[in-house]
């Protein structure tokens, strides 16, 4: 009996490693995940920034420029229905974008399930 005892405290102490490894591992994967998109969201905003400056400059440029055919109030027109199709489009995909991000450990889910399973089944690889 005490045999016994010893081997399922074994089993038991293994377990607890098993689970406390795949902790760490999700945390892991999920902190990189995490660091990326931060990483991606500061990019992106400097980007944004950069872009708004010089889409406004731009967007007088044309303006001025339209006004040399049309009356002023009729180029700003122009411009505003040219900026609202295009922002619609940057919506539309941006959404799209963004629902397909998700921050789930893929991998350590997936080494648990392994584990899970080598368990129920007894085998050991």
């Amino acid at each position: 009996m005490n045999g016994l005892s010893s081997a399922a405290r074994r089993v038991r102490e293994h377990a607890r490693s098993i689970v406390q490894l795949e902790l760490e591992l999700a945390l892991t994967e999920v902190k990189r995940k995490a660091s990326a998109l931060a990483a991606g969201i500061g990019l992106a905003a400097g980007a944004a920034l950069f872009g708004f400056f010089a889409l406004a400059f731009g967007l007088a440029a044309a303006a001025a420029g339209i006004a040399t055919e049309l009356p002023v109030w009729a180029a700003l027109l122009v411009v505003f229905g040219g900026l609202l199709l295009l922002a619609g489009i940057l919506g539309a995909v941006g959404a799209a974008l963004l629902s397909r991000g998700k921050l789930v450990p893929e991998k350590a889910i997936e080494e648990a399930r392994l584990t899970t399973e080598a368990l129920r089944n007894g085998h050991r690889d």
